[in-house]
């Protein structure tokens, strides 16, 4: 597989925008390309997704095995002409002292070539020491070249490029001059969502333009194909599902309130068995006939007043979670069920299900990695036996859960991370589960067969208490 990591010398570099233009460059070249992602994110893959045509995949030291990082890779690259992973933060940072869950790590993992991307503004001579230091400090990893990145024009590009090619042994991929259309907007947890950006297609085509003009693609193909090939361990990875006929339909958010999904684990729920019918919360007055909802994460603070006005789904939604229905809901979906939403001095009413105010704070109250152990309250849990299951999985909030009672019952105690009041998450009322952690499916941690099992149990409990005579 001709595959290439697209890391930085620190965050900021400019490395997601590249990496974009190059998945939209390359496929309009007419090459299949498979984005990935290192570390946990909604938002940098929906737009590696758009541009690539392919749903893009995330790479977790975290939350996945080296076994099972490798096989995902290997198996969701089938019938690619080439991968590109965008590493996350800089090419040697990571939680770990020792670099083991670095990007470095990764490409080392993975065999995988490094381009590195260097944001030199202000710099000339300095940029020499800095990419003999990068080379220098682990010389397993082989950096292949680099994308020079907001360039003040020619005259600065062909300092850097005499610069380099005195001092080093590392070949100029591309020089990006600086531009203004080249900036996707940013919001507080990174940039906007592609679902929501105004033209994001247009917004794609022109970054993968001047991409086109700045770097050169063929000789990027050619570091690409020095990879060599990969083998597979054999990890319990399923990366191709196979979906059977389903017997379940989950209503699942999906507008642009709310579209903060792992591809994976949508996957994962129609491999259980799982219709997954979408639903708008912005403009839908009622649900679709369904089993269970499913509200993931997204921005709905940007939309509250919308959310507000569409009275109509607020009230079938705390309906029919007063009546039984199953219900999961990550993040953003925690924040829409509570009470109401507080942000930049407006409140806004919600659906009311959770006895909670949310509220927006100009600093994140959570974001990072989280360590959980389930209570034994949980709806679908993890544990199969006395002994209490720790679940490992992140988060992403500027809010919080604001008068709480005292007697919610939580399917977690937080060993680290935020959750809802720093020491517990998952919101456990009837059948429905909510928390500010986000998922994923994975070989630790199976949710969405255990999910849709719960779901298909109690559809299967309603069915015998309507068959004798008693509304459920």
């Amino acid at each position: 597989m001709n595959r290439l990591l697209i890391s930085a010398a620190h965050k900021s570099s400019g490395k997601t925008t590249l990496t974009i233009g190059l998945c939209a460059a390359l496929r309009a070249r007419g090459l299949s390309v498979q984005p990935f992602k290192k570390g946990p994110d909604f938002i940098d893959p929906m737009w590696l997704s758009a541009a690539a045509g392919r749903d893009c995949h995330n790479l977790d030291f975290y939350l996945m095995g080296r076994d099972e990082i490798q096989d995902t890779f290997v198996a969701r690259s089938q019938g690619a002409d080439i991968a590109l992973i965008e590493g996350n933060k800089g090419l040697y940072d990571g939680l770990s002292l020792d670099g083991s869950n670095s990007n470095a790590a990764l490409a080392n993992l993975l065999q995988t070539p490094v381009v590195l991307v260097i944001d030199a503004r202000g710099m000339t001579r300095g940029i020499a020491p800095l990419i003999l230091g990068y080379q220098s400090f682990d010389r397993d990893i082989h950096i292949a070249g680099v994308i020079l990145n907001q360039l003040g024009g020619s005259r600065h590009e062909a300092k850097l490029r005499a610069v380099i090619e005195h001092y080093t042994d590392v070949q100029v991929l591309g020089a990006v001059h600086h531009h203004d259309q080249l900036t996707i907007v940013e919001r507080h947890l990174g940039l906007m969502p592609s679902n929501e950006a105004t033209g994001a297609k247009a917004m794609i085509d022109s970054i993968a333009a001047m991409v086109s003009m700045h770097v050169d693609l063929d000789r990027l193909l050619a570091v690409a194909a020095q990879a060599p090939r990969l083998p597979t361990t054999g990890a319990d990875i399923r990366p191709v599902p196979s979906f059977p006929k389903p017997d379940i339909r989950i209503g699942i958010a999906r507008d642009a309130a709310f579209a903060f999904y792992y591809p994976g684990d949508l996957e994962a729920l129609h491999a259980a068995g799982a219709e997954l019918v979408p639903f708008d919360t912005l403009r839908d007055s009622t649900l679709p006939a369904v089993d269970a909802l499913f509200i993931g994460g997204g921005f709905p603070e940007v939309h509250m007043a919308q959310l507000e006005a569409n009275a109509p789904l607020r009230n079938a939604i705390r309906q029919s979670v007063e009546a039984g229905l199953p219900v999961y809901a990550e993040c953003g979906g925690l924040m829409y069920l509570s009470r109401s939403l507080s942000w930049k001095a407006m409140r806004h009413e919600m659906v009311g299900v959770i006895p909670g105010d949310t509220v927006m704070h100009d600093r994140p109250k959570g974001r990072g990695y989280v360590l959980l152990r389930e209570t034994g309250k949980g709806l679908w849990p993890l544990t199969s036996g006395k002994t209490p299951v720790e679940v490992r999985a992140h988060e992403f909030h500027y809010s919080s859960l604001e008068n709480m009672p005292p007697d919610i019952q939580y399917a977690y105690d937080v060993l680290r991370g935020t959750g809802v009041d720093g020491s517990h998450d998952g919101i456990v009322y009837k059948n429905m589960l909510a928390s500010y952690a986000h998922m994923r499916d994975l070989v630790g941690n199976h949710w969405a067969a255990r999910f849709v099992g719960f779901v298909r149990t109690q559809k299967q409990s309603a069915g015998k208490l309507q068959a004798g005579g008693i509304d459920p």
